[in-house]
């Protein structure tokens, strides 16, 4: 399988809500419900009433994921707006309800599951990196929970919802995927194989505010799987990362984010994370390259340069007033900004 090759797909979850108040709005049955068309099939609700998800399908080309990503968040839009609700997209429900939790995850085809757990393993030391980008959920329960990743944040006291261990094989991974359903536990790790078919899932991010911001996290997952790709056929081992380390450094991307420090797990030296950002693209350049796919990237990282992580956006909402619906409002708002270039 060449980079080229390398398909990728990605799976949103959003949060359905009342703009006014900022409560959620048990209404998922009844936006599923609406969302016809060819996108009816890849919206479904989520684990809450309140929540609801897309699916895209297989690309391997990012322009294409991108646009269909649109098509999706617009399906959405237009069937909450029938049902009455806005759409936030964001890592935790903002008031109200059960607390629930948003994630944007990336996955990608790699037909090979003993070179797709090695992959994993390589990708392992950019996770914090990939997390820290893609904070969206300070708030929380209607106030500012002080963590950048409020979802991250709820789901820390889980067994398995954080970095994933190292893999000696497939074999290693299904044994602790199943030794975890035998004691009621969910494997869960930030990347793991997938258990519907011979794909990668990488599930570190909350639910992003924009398409640009989610065509940015697919690309550099794809590019670094690619560059992994290329060292696992090569005989290149993945770095010797410490266990509990990375499990702090994933720690410090939640509480932190993007506007914080954090270590890098291949050096130990404690940065700035826009300089593990750059670190990070760097290293996966040569891919990026190859697949045509530096313009998106910009586009993305234009974003986070000029107005900050997700959660500092939601943040400055928050702070003007005090008012949490004023974050409600931002979300909503921003869920209808990209739709227009739909036509274009």
């Amino acid at each position: 399988m060449a980079a080229t090759d390398l398909t990728m797909g990605v799976e949103e979850g959003f949060m359905l809500l009342d703009p006014a108040t900022a409560t959620v709005m048990p209404v998922a049955g009844d936006v599923r419900e609406r969302a016809g068309g060819s996108a009816r099939d890849q919206v479904t609700t989520g684990t809450t009433a309140s929540q609801i998800e897309t699916r895209s399908g297989p690309h391997t080309e990012l322009a294409g994921l991108r646009e269909e990503l649109l098509r999706l968040r617009a399906a959405v839009v237009s069937a909450a707006d029938r049902a009455g609700a806005g759409v936030a997209a964001t890592g935790t429900a903002l008031r109200g309800g059960l607390p629930g939790e948003a994630g944007c995850h990336v996955w990608l085809g790699v037909d090979d599951r003993e070179e797709a757990v090695q992959v994993v393993n390589h990708l392992r030391p950019w996770l914090p990196v990939l997390q820290a980008l893609t904070v969206n959920s300070p708030i929380g329960g209607g106030t500012d929970t002080g963590w950048a990743s409020g979802r991250a944040r709820a789901r820390a006291s889980r067994p398995a919802a954080g970095p994933p261990p190292w893999f000696r094989s497939a074999e290693h991974h299904d044994w602790l995927a199943e030794g975890l359903h035998g004691t009621g536990a969910v494997p869960e790790w930030q990347a793991r194989l997938s258990s519907g078919g011979p794909a990668i899932e990488v599930r570190v991010a909350d639910t992003c505010q924009t398409v640009a911001e989610v065509v940015l996290l697919a690309g550099l997952v794809r590019a670094l799987a690619a560059t992994a790709l290329g060292d696992v056929r090569a005989g290149r081992p993945a770095p010797d990362v410490d266990h509990t380390l990375l499990a702090a450094a994933s720690w410090r991307a939640a509480r932190d984010g993007l506007e914080g420090e954090n270590v890098d797990q291949l050096t130990g030296r404690r940065l700035p994370v826009w300089r593990l950002v750059d670190t990070l693209i760097d290293r996966v350049g040569p891919a990026l390259r190859a697949l045509g796919d530096l313009p998106l990237m910009d586009e993305g990282l234009d974003v986070l340069h000029r107005h900050g992580s997700g959660a500092a956006r939601q943040r400055a909402a928050y702070r003007r007033r005090g008012l949490v619906a004023d974050v409600a409002r931002l979300l909503a708002d921003r869920s209808r900004q990209d739709l227009p270039r739909l036509a274009g």
